[in-house]
């Protein structure tokens, strides 16, 4: 499998979807990647990524709004086009499989209101998808612990 992963933000408000019986929610990342060319230039390069996000649980749907800032892992997908111009183009899509949300415009997303970490969106299968806070995931206590015990043996 080839998986895409984008830290970005969202161009606008995401949109739910009822596609043959299932929910999809529909929303555009953002990345900016920042940049100095040859000439010492600084320059800035977007890339826009179509999500698209099958899930039975769309509780999510209401913080992924436009400016949020959030992390999306999925199977990708590219389709070459002819714009209106009448030149190649393309457009990156993503079968979202998890998405976490980190904050952004804003701090009403569910991971500030319950833990002040990030929040998972994990889909496992498309019938099977859960919400797991930050701080209820077992690996990053995990890493936590190991941090704090490191912390204690540092000889300053």
């Amino acid at each position: 499998m080839i998986k895409l992963q984008i830290v970005g933000n969202l161009g606008k408000d995401c949109i739910v979807k009822e596609v043959n019986g299932q929910n999809v929610i529909n929303f555009s990342v953002a990345h900016t990647e920042r940049y100095k060319d040859r000439q010492g230039n600084q320059k800035e390069r977007t890339t826009w990524v179509e999500c698209a996000y099958w899930t039975d649980k769309t509780a999510v749907a209401q913080y992924l709004t436009k400016g949020k800032t959030v992390y999306a892992e999925g199977a990708p997908e590219a389709e070459a086009y002819m714009n209106k111009d009448n030149q190649a183009a393309a457009t990156l899509r993503m079968r979202v499989q998890n998405i976490q949300l980190l904050g952004g415009s804003g701090v009403d997303t569910p991971a500030h209101q319950q833990s002040g970490g990030s929040s998972n969106y994990n889909q496992g299968n498309q019938s099977n998808s859960s919400y797991t806070p930050a701080s209820n995931n077992p690996v990053s206590s995990a890493a936590a612990s190991v941090a704090s015990d490191a912390a204690d043996d540092l000889p300053f």
